[in-house]
């Protein structure tokens, strides 16, 4: 499991040191990950620019990457951008790069840079269709600011993992020409009915992340206020951003659509589940389900399904990453938790086990694709995404967007074209939670 370049996401102090530098960070190690905010503007200016770059380096102080801050666009030239994870556009406004430019930073995303955008970064380079592709939408109007509820769509990208599930907080709400959700991965959007003045007709994302012409991708509307660089909540909503751009952490950023709760982190949603064997699972109040004892199974006995997509988040309790868990797919519905065991399959968790029954695998049949697992792999503690797609007798793993199994069953005593799914609780020792479990059914094919 690689591990590199991991930190912990507390957020230092609200103390903010005011003013925008240009000289790198002090006190880092030469191979630290290195980061560029750059805030020139070309129309409105927010005066909590000051505010931005002061937590962003706070931020690369506390979190152990370097910071450097510019308004000159003469930084964006092949060679200099090549010393950079990520470039942060904060709150930029208007047109602030030149051709030449634009061609130097188009070729850094292209060979694997990343891109933060925060708040007026949607104000940029109207003219630029890279920029607007790679920034999701643009800018077109706002309200006074006022409060508002957030909705965590994803809680487990690492900008949303630590928010609630409705987060209120007083922003600048900005309102966009058009609606990103089928080109990008909606991590939190507004409900319109808590403020006034939203314009999208009820479907209002306010930050994704997303894949980009090889680049990475993430962009958050808020940060309008000088308030928002002191509050805890929001540095980590910035912070998370970053390290996804950076590939610090993994995350599927793929747009999701289609999809229908089977547990949306309510007790009312665990109505159609059953548990079989010893054990259970708990419900935290952030939504989250956690294993306990064991060995047994959680299983959706509402309806039972042929071909279709189900997506998860689950995270190991443990530093060695010696929990165990797994998900199991295409079983009859029985209060015997071996009854999956013989009659579906399982898609493992445990990162410590032998190939055929580590995380990714199809436990005891076909291992993952072992590299890409590991470089898509989040560590103990954080939170990973898995979609298992069956269609026919083929079942695929992504782990955090990456493809990482393609199997067939071939067993005549087993069938995955129809069948239930469940979580496994694995044994006393043995601590894996799981939030928002979703489904999309798929049209039935052949194999």
């Amino acid at each position: 499991m690689n591990t590199t370049g991991r930190w912990t996401t507390a957020v230092v102090g609200a103390a903010l040191l005011l003013g925008c530098v240009s000289e790198p960070a002090a006190s880092h190690s030469a191979d630290a990950e290195r980061v560029l905010v750059f805030s020139k503007t070309a129309g409105f200016r927010h005066d909590s620019i000051p505010d931005g770059v002061a937590a962003v380096k706070q931020l690369g102080e506390s979190g152990g990457f370097t910071v450097d801050a510019t308004e000159d666009a003469n930084a964006f030239t092949p060679k200099n951008l090549r010393r950079y994870d990520a470039v942060v556009f904060l709150s930029t406004t208007g047109d602030v790069l030149d051709p030449t430019q634009q061609r130097a930073f188009e070729g850094y995303i292209r060979q694997g840079g990343g891109y933060v955008g925060i708040h007026a970064a949607a104000d940029t380079e109207y003219d630029w269709a890279f920029y607007g592709g790679l920034v999701g939408a643009y800018f077109q109007s706002h309200p006074a600011i006022q409060p508002a509820t957030v909705v965590a769509e994803d809680r487990a990208h690492p900008s949303t993992s630590g928010l609630p599930a409705t987060w209120n907080r007083t922003d600048e709400w900005y309102n966009y020409r058009s609606d990103p959700r089928d080109r990008v991965h909606v991590l939190a959007s507004l409900d319109e009915s808590s403020y006034t003045g939203g314009t999208m007709n009820g479907d209002h994302p306010i930050a994704w992340c997303q894949d980009y012409q090889g680049g990475r991708a993430f962009y958050t509307g808020l940060g309008h206020t000088k308030e928002s660089y002191a509050d805890p909540a929001f540095r980590g909503h910035v912070l998370g951003g970053i390290r996804y751009a950076i590939g610090d952490a993994q995350a599927d950023c793929r747009p999701e659509n289609g999809y229908r709760p089977l547990f949306d982190g309510t007790a009312e949603s665990l109505d159609d589940w059953k548990q079989a064997g010893p054990g259970s699972f708990t419900r935290s109040d952030d939504g989250t389900l956690t294993s306990s004892d064991g060995m047994g199974m959680l299983w959706y006995a509402g309806q039972s399904f042929g071909a279709y997509s189900l997506k998860l988040d689950w995270k190991m309790a443990g530093a060695s990453g010696d929990d165990n868990s797994g998900v199991f797919v295409g079983f009859p519905p029985s209060d015997d938790p071996w009854s999956a065991v013989d009659n579906g399959y399982e898609i493992q968790i445990d990162a410590t086990d032998v190939p055929e029954k580590t995380t990714g695998s199809v436990y005891g049949f076909r291992s993952a694709d072992l590299k890409k697992r590991d470089r898509a792999l989040n560590p103990p503690g954080e939170w990973n995404t898995y979609e298992i797609r069956v269609e026919g007798e083929r079942l695929r793993v992504w782990l955090n967007g990456v493809k990482i199994n393609d199997f067939t069953n071939t067993d005549p005593a087993r069938s995955l074209r129809d069948g239930h799914v469940g979580i496994q609780n694995h044994g006393a020792d043995d601590q894996v939670s799981f939030r928002d479990i979703r489904v999309k059914e798929l049209p039935a094919k052949g194999d």
